[in-house]
């Protein structure tokens, strides 16, 4: 039983106590009691709620990179969500998924160790039908996977550890490579029997195929990043104190960006049959005076009034005054 009970656990519990099915006087009986609860060290939970929060929360965000990358490339309905992440014995995993399956087996770079993504033979079959052009039909056959298929699938799950990178970006940066392709979970003594490692598991569909996606995390493997894991990691702001050469370097390159800067004559309206009717030595009137200043305009905004002149020949622009607009900007 939970530690926390929901809405409707109380409202059912109040509703058994004022119908007479339980008694409040046995319910303080049996809390006065001492309790005594089993625990399995085979079962050691060794990821708190915390980092089991923080897991589920990068796998959703993997399964959302999953599905836009597995729409792209078979080109029909994908849908993958996380349906739950539990932790248990490597031992039971390995009992838990079918004894014929497809096993990517890859090394998460920098950790030191290896993951495994199980994909139900249903499913993987069903995207490498439609990679061969098919609609998408399973046919389970993973007992003879040929050359090619085995080619194929391999080169379509090594793309998705991309999409892992991605996921774990936040927290480690992961350079994932693919090590092998299994078939049969047996011969697949990645850690200890007894190990904990947290199992993700993902609820897909594959046009009207539907299936499993499992990930196996030992927890020896994650144990450098669990830290990262936990909610003060999140929450604590770091400040970090910048060292004055990093000013100095900002500025210099702020300076030295290229900036456009545009002095403005006038402006004029005229038709498009004047327009088509204009050629050499034409006069456009503009609707500024020669006695009027001219308007800078720096990256878009007017900044300044200037007067036209020359230096050295080249025609140029003095600025006079700053307009107010800019100044109360500032």
């Amino acid at each position: 039983m939970a530690d926390v009970l929901s809405q409707g656990e109380i409202d059912a519990l109040l509703s058994a106590i004022s119908t007479g099915e339980m008694d409040a006087d046995e319910l303080k009986k049996e809390e006065s009691e001492k309790r005594i609860r089993v625990y399995d060290f085979k079962r050691a939970l060794r990821f708190s709620k915390d980092q089991i929060r923080s897991i589920t929360r990068i796998h959703e965000n993997f399964a959302r990179l999953l599905t836009t990358f597995f729409s792209a490339q078979l080109r029909t309905y994908v849908q993958i969500s996380v349906t739950s992440v539990d932790q248990l014995p490597y031992e039971e995993f390995v009992r838990s998924i079918p004894k014929m399956t497809i096993l990517n087996v890859f090394q998460p770079k920098p950790l030191d160790g290896r993951f495994i993504m199980e994909i139900n033979p249903q499913i993987a079959y069903a995207m490498l039908d439609r990679l061969l052009g098919g609609k998408g039909v399973s046919v389970n056959k993973v007992e003879n996977l040929t050359e090619i298929e085995t080619k194929i699938m391999s080169q379509l799950f090594q793309r998705t550890l991309d999409n892992f990178q991605d996921a774990w970006t936040s927290i480690v940066e992961l350079e994932p490579e693919m090590e092998d392709l299994e078939v049969n979970p047996q011969f697949l003594q990645m850690v200890s029997p007894n190990e904990t490692v947290v199992v993700i598991s993902l609820s897909t569909t594959i046009a009207e195929t539907s299936g499993m996606i499992n990930l196996c995390l030992p927890h020896v493997v994650l144990e450098e990043v669990l830290p990262k894991l936990s909610l003060h990691y999140w929450m604590q702001e770091k400040k970090k104190e910048r060292e004055p050469s990093e000013f100095m370097n900002l500025e210099s390159n702020v300076r030295k960006a290229p900036l456009l800067v545009q002095a403005e004559l006038g402006r004029s309206n005229i038709t498009i049959e004047e327009f088509l009717q204009l050629d050499y030595g034409d006069v456009i009137e503009l609707d500024r005076l020669i006695t009027e200043p001219l308007t800078v305009y720096v990256g878009g905004e007017a900044k300044f009034y200037a007067q036209p002149g020359k230096v050295k020949k080249q025609m140029a622009v003095q600025v006079t005054e700053q307009i107010e607009e800019a100044l109360n900007d500032e």
